[in-house]
Protein backbone atom coordinates (compact mmCIF):
# COMPACT_ATOMS: atom_id res chain seq x y z
CA UNK A 1 0.00 0.00 0.00
CA UNK A 2 2.72 2.30 1.27
CA UNK A 3 4.43 1.57 -2.19
CA UNK A 4 1.58 2.40 -4.54
CA UNK A 5 0.55 5.88 -2.56
CA UNK A 6 3.85 7.07 -3.04
CA UNK A 7 5.04 6.09 -6.42
CA UNK A 8 1.77 6.09 -8.39
CA UNK A 9 0.14 9.31 -6.03
CA UNK A 10 3.67 10.93 -5.64
CA UNK A 11 3.00 11.18 -1.40
CA UNK A 12 5.68 10.78 0.60
CA UNK A 13 5.58 8.80 4.09
CA UNK A 14 5.85 11.16 7.17
CA UNK A 15 5.00 11.14 10.92
CA UNK A 16 0.82 11.51 11.54
CA UNK A 17 1.92 14.83 13.33
CA UNK A 18 3.57 16.16 9.72
CA UNK A 19 1.31 14.37 7.45
CA UNK A 20 -0.84 16.86 4.82
CA UNK A 21 -3.13 13.42 5.34
CA UNK A 22 -4.00 10.33 6.47
CA UNK A 23 -4.77 7.05 5.58
CA UNK A 24 -6.80 5.03 7.43
CA UNK A 25 -8.20 1.62 7.17
CA UNK A 26 -9.88 -1.30 8.93
CA UNK A 27 -10.50 -4.84 7.94
CA UNK A 28 -13.98 -5.80 7.86
CA UNK A 29 -13.67 -9.35 6.98
CA UNK A 30 -11.58 -11.51 5.64
CA UNK A 31 -12.35 -15.07 3.73
CA UNK A 32 -9.45 -16.78 2.27
CA UNK A 33 -11.54 -19.98 0.98
CA UNK A 34 -14.68 -18.84 -0.79
CA UNK A 35 -15.45 -21.98 -2.94
CA UNK A 36 -15.82 -20.55 -6.81
CA UNK A 37 -16.09 -23.19 -8.80
CA UNK A 38 -16.66 -26.94 -8.37
CA UNK A 39 -16.46 -30.72 -9.95
CA UNK A 40 -19.09 -33.26 -8.93
CA UNK A 41 -17.84 -36.41 -8.52
CA UNK A 42 -19.58 -39.81 -7.36
CA UNK A 43 -20.27 -39.13 -3.55
CA UNK A 44 -18.45 -36.05 -3.28
CA UNK A 45 -18.15 -32.55 -4.52
CA UNK A 46 -14.04 -31.33 -5.11
CA UNK A 47 -13.47 -27.59 -5.42
CA UNK A 48 -11.51 -26.82 -8.46
CA UNK A 49 -11.47 -22.94 -7.59
CA UNK A 50 -11.08 -20.72 -4.55
CA UNK A 51 -11.11 -17.27 -4.04
CA UNK A 52 -9.70 -14.88 -1.01
CA UNK A 53 -12.19 -12.33 0.03
CA UNK A 54 -11.35 -9.03 1.70
CA UNK A 55 -13.92 -6.07 2.59
CA UNK A 56 -12.35 -3.11 4.14
CA UNK A 57 -13.26 0.39 5.39
CA UNK A 58 -11.08 2.99 4.29
CA UNK A 59 -10.77 6.65 4.79
CA UNK A 60 -8.34 9.39 3.32
CA UNK A 61 -8.23 12.66 5.32
CA UNK A 62 -7.05 16.20 4.53
CA UNK A 63 -5.02 16.84 7.90
CA UNK A 64 -4.65 20.46 7.58
CA UNK A 65 -8.31 21.37 6.81
CA UNK A 66 -9.70 18.16 8.78
CA UNK A 67 -11.85 17.31 5.32
CA UNK A 68 -12.08 13.47 3.85
CA UNK A 69 -10.93 13.29 0.79
CA UNK A 70 -12.11 10.12 -0.02
CA UNK A 71 -13.72 7.38 2.09
CA UNK A 72 -15.53 4.08 1.14
CA UNK A 73 -17.17 1.48 3.64
CA UNK A 74 -17.27 -2.47 2.30
CA UNK A 75 -15.06 -1.73 0.00
CA UNK A 76 -15.17 -5.58 -1.16
CA UNK A 77 -11.96 -7.13 -3.18
CA UNK A 78 -11.04 -10.86 -4.64
CA UNK A 79 -8.97 -12.95 -5.78
CA UNK A 80 -9.66 -16.34 -7.61
CA UNK A 81 -6.67 -19.24 -7.28
CA UNK A 82 -6.42 -22.67 -7.52
CA UNK A 83 -6.09 -24.94 -4.59
CA UNK A 84 -4.21 -24.84 -2.52
CA UNK A 85 -2.00 -21.48 -3.58
CA UNK A 86 -3.89 -18.88 -1.62
CA UNK A 87 -0.87 -16.97 -1.61
CA UNK A 88 -1.57 -16.35 -5.42
CA UNK A 89 -5.68 -15.02 -4.11
CA UNK A 90 -4.42 -12.96 -1.31
CA UNK A 91 -1.50 -10.57 -3.86
CA UNK A 92 -4.64 -10.68 -6.44
CA UNK A 93 -7.04 -9.41 -4.03
CA UNK A 94 -4.20 -7.49 -2.32
CA UNK A 95 -3.34 -5.11 -5.42
CA UNK A 96 -7.14 -4.89 -6.66
CA UNK A 97 -7.62 -3.29 -3.17
CA UNK A 98 -4.44 -1.10 -4.03
CA UNK A 99 -5.79 -0.04 -6.85
CA UNK A 100 -9.18 0.38 -5.95
CA UNK A 101 -7.66 3.23 -3.16
CA UNK A 102 -5.55 4.73 -5.75
CA UNK A 103 -8.15 5.30 -8.16
CA UNK A 104 -10.26 6.76 -5.16
CA UNK A 105 -7.68 9.30 -4.03
CA UNK A 106 -6.86 10.44 -7.24
CA UNK A 107 -10.87 10.68 -8.51
CA UNK A 108 -10.45 13.58 -5.29
CA UNK A 109 -7.86 15.66 -6.86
Amino acid sequence: MRQALEGRLGLRVATEAQADAIVRGRVVRYDPDVPQSVQAGIGQVTVTKRKVMIIVDVEIVNQREGTTVWKRQGLSVDGDYDPPAELEGRKLALAKLVQQIVDGAQSQW
